[in-house]
């Protein structure tokens, strides 16, 4: 069996492995916190495969695109402008270290205060909170850009934006690219537990109704569909990453 056809193998027997071991483990604890694993799957069919899926799923997925659409953009942009000038990292870098140390979490009731309790504040949440991945990969990537490279493109007459896109992006987007896909994980966190503190609907606020109700098979359902919100991402950001950094893999040769 290939290298690749044995991880294959494993991805699929590992999560079959972990579910035959909870079935067994919950039927013969008879838990009340632990159902049944067919009771937790009826209850995922008849909430996710109904109108529930578009009063609760689609609000958290449209917020959580908003957020980590414009956290990106804003990540991208300030850290390209922050590496290109050291001046001007050095002057905000004060701020932005006590920013970063500021769990997003505790900002929720400031932004609740700004922006209410609807989409605005938990977007808000989302990219104060999950920007800097980004930002700081960004900040990195400019600054390891070969010098020599740019020493040539200046001697070429290539102006300052002409080096950024030609250069300066390319060189980074690695490094970028690593910051979007911890930036994603975090940002599903923060919409979840954004929903849980001040919503009316979103898979955080389901999750959460769901356990003060005692419907632990619904809390559960709703656990488990955003295990695989998480996975699903997860994977069509790798791919994404593959097709977008095939250059990158490629002119480091094959692997040793």
């Amino acid at each position: 069996m290939t290298r690749r056809g044995l991880l294959l193998a494993l991805e699929i027997a590992v999560p079959l492995i972990l579910l035959a071991m909870y079935a067994a483990w919950a039927g013969a604890k008879e838990s009340f916190y632990f159902p049944p694993l067919d009771g937790i799957g009826e209850r995922f069919v008849e909430l996710w495969l109904s109108d529930r899926f578009v009063q609760d799923a689609l609000p958290s997925l449209r917020r959580l695109a908003i957020g980590y659409v414009l956290l990106v953009v804003l990540g991208v942009s300030i850290g390209l402008v922050l590496g290109a000038f050291r001046l001007v990292q050095q002057a905000v870098q004060p701020f932005a270290e006590f920013l970063r140390a500021l769990p997003a979490v505790a900002l929720i009731p400031f932004g609740m205060l700004v922006f209410g309790v609807g989409d605005t504040m938990k977007i808000f949440i989302i990219v104060i909170g999950a920007i800097w991945p980004v930002l700081l990969n960004t900040i990195d990537g400019v600054r390891g850009v070969d010098p020599e490279m740019l020493e040539m493109a200046r001697a070429y007459n290539v102006g300052r934006w002409g080096r950024i896109r030609e250069i300066v992006v390319p060189a980074a987007l690695p490094r970028v690219v690593t910051g979007m896909r911890t930036s994603l994980s975090i940002a599903i966190i923060l919409m979840v537990v954004s929903e849980m503190v001040a919503s009316r609907n979103g898979l955080g606020y389901f999750v959460l109704e769901s356990q003060r109700r005692f419907a632990i098979s619904d809390m559960w359902a709703g656990i488990v569909l955003l295990g695989i919100i998480g996975y699903v991402a997860n994977f069509l950001f790798v791919r994404a990453e593959r097709s977008v950094l095939r250059w990158h893999r490629e002119s480091k040769g094959p692997a040793r």
